[in-house]
Parts: C-alpha cells; structure tokens; sequence
C-alpha cells in the first residue's frame, strides 16, 4: 500500500520526531511511504483569517502535491479536517479544482483513523506502564467524526492506566489564529485544560494534533507540571519498541 505523509506546518516546523514516528508505524505495517516535496501549508491560517484568495492559492499547491498519491495520512486531525471540509467550499466556483478536491477527500485521513480505519489495526502489542490522560482535539471530533479510533489503540497497550479527563471536550484555547486574536481568553481556556490534566494524576498527556499538544505542554510547563506530552504517533511507537 502506498502511502503519502502531510507532515503539516508544525510538525514539520517545530516536531519532526511526529511525523518520523507516523512513517516507522506505516512501515511496520506494510506501507510504502512517500513524501511529496511539493507540499506546502494546507492554507488553513489564511482560510481562518478572512484571506481566501490566499487560502484557494495555497490549496491549489496542496491538490498538485498529493493529486497522485493513492492514500494521504497526516498527524493532524486539524489540518485533515481543512481538506475535508473546506476545501469543497473554496472552490465552489471552480468546478475543475472542486472535482480534484473532492477525490484526494476520499484519500485523505488523519493518523489513527488510517490504522483503524483503512488498516484495520488497533493491537499494535505495544507496552507503556504509564498513567496515560488523553485530549480530543476539536477538529478531530467535529470535522473528522474521529473520537474512537484514538481510544482503541490506546486501550490495547499493556500495562497503561488509562484515566479520562474531565471536561474532555471542551477546546483548550489554542484554535490557530484564535490564540493570537482572543490572547486573554484562550489563556483562560487553556488554563481550565491545564488544571483538568492535572486533576487527573497522569504522567502523560498525549493527543493526536500538535496545535493542542503545544498550547497544553506551555501551560503546564509555565507551572512547573512534570507531566510528559506526546503525540499519539510518539507514543505508540515508544510502545512498540519496549516489546
């Protein structure tokens, strides 16, 4: 199965461990994995900020990018769920590139709904003695649908406690150009998440999008909180190797 990695701005940018962790696990698996060098952002910040000319622009370089590839994975349920989504509402007037959006939607998918979903693996006989607390990232939940395929890889690791956390659903402030835009509130909220995470007792946060992973990490960080975050890619390789 051949396989084409959206690394995504940020982990590109500021965590390329997640997307080496993404490639090793689709490895392990069977896939062929390619990287585009064409990709660039999926025009999400610029799409969020009014600027559609700009966001149409840089989803046409998007669309050329990935036009070939057979699947698309991406460690991101935010940037998934701009393609899936909004994609078809850029190009509304532009038949053409609506069409050639549209096809690379069906083969477009965020991380752990391609080994649920598309490979149909939830055992990855990993093993993490850990307290583990997990965080639903918005995009993830309310553009993808992807609530149980985290939950399902994470419950089959050996000798991980796993506690939910309180509140699970409510955003953690970060939201892109919201964070920028709305400082003070989304301070507030990420705040409210911080302390939900603390409550919990776990040693590790993981989550599946970057953007919530980050803003969480520098508030706990910023009280002094010794509790490790990870993408679920990190984890679930870290698991594999302690077999």
């Amino acid at each position: 199965m051949k396989v084409s990695l959206f690394i995504t701005c940020l982990a590109d940018q500021l965590y390329p461990e997640v997307g080496e962790s993404v490639v090793r696990l689709l490895h392990r698996y069977g896939c062929e994995v390619d990287f585009p060098a064409l990709q660039t952002c999926c025009g999400q910040p610029a799409f969020n900020s009014g600027y559609q000319d700009e966001a149409r622009e840089v989803a046409r370089q998007w669309i050329r990018a990935f036009e070939r590839s057979d699947y698309i994975v991406s460690p991101s349920g935010s940037c998934t769920g701009m393609v899936h989504h909004y994609y078809p509402d850029l190009f509304q007037a532009e038949p053409e590139w609506k069409a050639k959006a549209e096809a690379l939607i069906e083969r477009t998918y965020e991380f752990s709904q391609f080994l649920v979903q598309v490979l149909g693996i939830t055992d990855l006989e990993a093993k993490f003695p850990h307290k583990v607390t997990y965080h639903p990232s918005c995009h993830a939940m309310r553009l993808l649908g992807v609530r149980e395929e985290p939950l399902a890889l994470l419950n089959r690791i050996e000798g991980m406690e796993f506690v939910e956390l309180p509140r699970k659903d409510d955003c953690c402030g970060f939201g892109g150009t919201f964070a920028v835009k709305m400082a003070d509130m989304s301070e507030a909220m990420v705040c409210e998440k911080a302390s939900c995470v603390c409550e919990t007792g776990a040693e590790v946060l993981v989550g599946t999008d970057m953007g919530c992973l980050m803003n969480i990490q520098g508030r706990l960080n910023k009280e002094g909180k010794p509790i490790r975050v990870m993408h679920l890619a990190e984890l679930l390789e870290e698991g594999v190797k302690a077999r």
